[in-house]
């Protein structure tokens, strides 16, 4: 949404779109938190496999991407935050 639509929104649908931020501020983070998970195991699992191939280490550019993205999105929302607070509904 963009910010004059926001604040176009009653405080009723703004309290809706808060609780929309906060469901996906909870799902980004249990996301991360397990992409990061498996970053763990499959550098531990490398490390102490006895063959040591640096090809194994591609695929883990993947869940490193995933988690960029997920990290460079929430700018997205600072605008709704903004909205809430000048309304005090924060």
């Amino acid at each position: 949404m963009e910010k004059k639509d926001l604040y176009k929104l009653t405080d009723e649908e703004l309290l809706v779109e808060k609780k929309k931020l906060n469901k996906s501020k909870i799902f980004h983070a249990t996301s991360i938190g397990f992409l990061i998970g498996i970053l763990i195991f499959g550098f531990v699992s490398w490390s102490l496999s006895s063959e040591k191939r640096l090809g194994f280490l591609i695929p883990m550019l993947i869940p490193i991407t995933f988690i960029y993205r997920m990290l460079k999105n929430p700018n997205k929302n600072k605008d709704l935050e903004e909205v809430l607070k000048e309304r005090g509904l924060t």
